[in-house]
């Protein structure tokens, strides 16, 4: 067997995974069809996301949900005018949040001490869980759902449309709908790239070239690699979507809204 193949099981009684095909299949969706969401099926959806793991049962997150289309238009340049923004039936601003618990905190004659790093990572933590969980509820419910990465990108003004207060702080958004297409599924490297059995294993050169290799031979990615003017897929990453000083600009924005919110790090 290849080191980077298939999981086989060598129990007597084979293995049955239950709900496999909802994560290997999902797809993600960006163009929304006009009907709207049901606001009681939405709270609901939002409820029972919230029953995922938290750190400390503190629940260190809040989620502002935009449906209207005039706040919708105000939050689009935020997300670089991406078109699920404005066609999406509401649009998911999750939020790292302590400033609910410090208030209840000091109600309760305790004083926090959650202005530090450890605290904003598991504000960060609980929130991710929260928003994913919502997607897969979301998407077992025939709704489609995406995530905007530009909510870093553009926290500060996230922030001030959405008058989020101290200790309150953009992590990521999701658009959700009913899809008006099928969308799309992405690529993954084989599983036996990302496992590591007891202790951390390094790669050499084999090895990231067999992990890698059906990720580059996709028509897909041979397009942006051509479209780009690169010799390489990785090179598109490094050049031309994710590249150096567009991460140092954006992660300076960032880390200056969170102290901003009272994160003393």
């Amino acid at each position: 067997m290849s080191k980077f193949g298939k999981f086989i099981s060598i129990n007597p009684t084979p293995f049955v995974m239950k709900g496999s095909d909802y994560f290997t299949k999902r797809r993600t969706i960006r163009q929304y069809s006009d009907r709207k969401i049901d606001s009681r099926m939405l709270e609901e959806l939002l409820e029972a996301a919230s029953h995922a793991p938290t750190t400390g049962n503190m629940q260190l997150y809040s989620v502002i949900i935009t449906e209207d289309q005039a706040r919708k238009e105000l939050l689009s340049p935020a997300h670089f005018n991406q078109p699920s923004v404005m066609s999406a039936a509401a649009v998911l601003t999750f939020c790292a949040d302590f400033n609910r618990f410090e208030k209840w905190c000091e109600a309760g004659n305790a004083e926090p001490g959650y202005d530090n790093f450890q605290a904003w990572l598991w504000a960060v933590e609980d929130t991710m869980i929260f928003a994913q969980q919502f997607v897969t509820l979301a998407e077992l419910n025939g709704l489609g759902t995406c995530y905007l990465g530009t909510t870093t990108y553009n926290a500060p003004q996230i922030s001030e449309i959405l008058k989020l207060p101290k200790r309150v702080v953009p992590v990521t958004t999701i658009t959700v709908g009913y899809p008006a297409n099928e969308g799309f599924t992405s690529d993954r490297i084989p599983v036996g790239g990302i496992i590591h059995r007891e202790e951390y294993h390094d790669y050499d050169r084999q090895s990231i070239t067999d992990i890698y290799a059906a990720k580059e031979a996709l028509e897909s990615s041979q397009r942006f690699v051509e479209e780009n003017g690169k010799s390489h897929l990785a090179q598109v990453f490094t050049d031309v979507r994710y590249p150096r000083k567009d991460n140092e600009y954006f992660s300076k924005v960032y880390i200056d809204l969170v102290r901003e919110k009272g994160f003393g790090f």
